[in-house]
């Protein structure tokens, strides 16, 4: 089968490699769409820390191919996302059921191979259906079920007005989650005008250019002097996670969902709001709940199926296996614009 495979830094070949094996419990899929994520990019800047050869992707979906003689709830010709994450389900976190926070896990397109190739083999346990929804929408699952793992921790409510960081991919997820909860207003802050622009059009009630506004100003002006309810920082950048510290209201709440890959310096303001102010800043790693894989996947997959999320506008580019390399150099390289980059057959 065909794999884009990394030997070594950002060194990246399309070639014919060994087919998997699919084991007793397992199901071979054929992937038909792959999201290239931010973490992809960091890991292979940052080198690698993983076993070479390695066939990268973990936002993927496709139709099983073979099933293993043990496999129950699956047959060929189902339609799949792949949870790619596997706790070992042993650990004192996994026993409690919170699997996010395993020690011993393992990721496909990490550790294992994952959706940058033809065909990938996954255990029956991670899989979910998919139904009738179209592949490419199918392979914001994983994405959006990150995005559901912080709004549900968080506590969005109705009636609340949330100030969201960063416009990419995450962001207009977050946006348009949010916006289906009932929350009274949205402020949307980015600094590249057209990814603010979209977010107008999937329901923000407001957005602000940081680089064009005063952001505290604007979100002053914007909820009569309170601050927001609750931040979403979905950048990233510490920037933008100081940020978050300076416009959320007293009492108010702060979910990160961005890495920063950096460190983060806080400015004395930003600082003292945490505690006179009493924020509540709660941290949001991975999309997994007991029982596994959560919620947070079963309200992705019908929210895109409902078609109360809407992916199309967030898709910028589309790639081959074979041209795996490509993509990443346009990335890495930063040669145009981009969102959403899915890796097809």
């Amino acid at each position: 089968m065909k794999a884009a495979v990394l030997y070594e830094g950002t060194k990246i070949e399309t070639r014919e490699v060994e087919d998997l094996f699919c084991e007793s419990k397992d199901v071979k899929i054929r992937v038909k769409s792959c999201g290239i994520c931010g973490s992809d990019i960091h890991k292979m800047q940052t080198t690698w820390k993983y076993k070479y050869p390695a066939t990268m992707g973990h936002e993927f979906v496709g139709e099983i191919v073979e099933i293993g003689r043990d496999v129950a709830k699956y047959k060929v010709g189902d339609r799949v996302v792949c949870i790619p994450f596997l706790p070992c389900r042993s650990c004192n976190y996994c026993e409690q059921g919170h699997y996010s926070m395993c020690e011993n896990y393992k990721m496909i397109g990490t550790h294992l191979s994952g959706g940058f190739a033809e065909y990938s083999v996954i255990p029956e346990s991670n899989i979910l259906s998919i139904k009738d929804l179209d592949y490419d929408k199918a392979s914001f699952i994983e994405p959006l079920a990150v995005v559901m793992h912080a709004i549900m921790g968080i506590k969005v409510e109705i009636g609340d007005s949330v100030i969201i960081f960063g416009a990419g991919t995450i962001g207009m997820l977050s946006l348009q989650v949010v916006n289906n909860i009932g929350t009274r207003k949205i402020i949307v802050v980015d600094i590249d005008n057209e990814k603010l622009k979209l977010a107008k059009e999937y329901g923000a009630t407001h957005t602000i250019n940081s680089l064009e506004e005063n952001l505290q100003q604007k979100v002053n002006e914007y909820t009569n002097n309170l601050g927001a309810d609750i931040a979403l920082e979905c950048a990233g950048s510490p920037i933008t996670q100081e940020q978050a510290l300076l416009v959320t209201k007293k009492r108010g709440k702060i979910a990160y969902t961005g890495i920063a890959y950096k460190d983060v310096t806080l400015k004395e303001e930003a600082f003292e709001n945490i505690f006179r102010k009493e924020l509540t800043l709660k941290g949001f790693w991975n999309s997994y709940s007991a029982p596994f894989p959560g919620r947070e996947w079963l309200n992705a997959i019908d929210f895109l199926i409902t078609g109360k999320v809407k992916v199309d506008s967030l898709i910028s580019h589309t790639f081959s296996v074979d041209e795996v390399n490509k993509a990443f150099e346009m990335i890495l390289n930063k040669k145009e614009k981009y969102n959403k980059v899915l890796i097809k057959p």
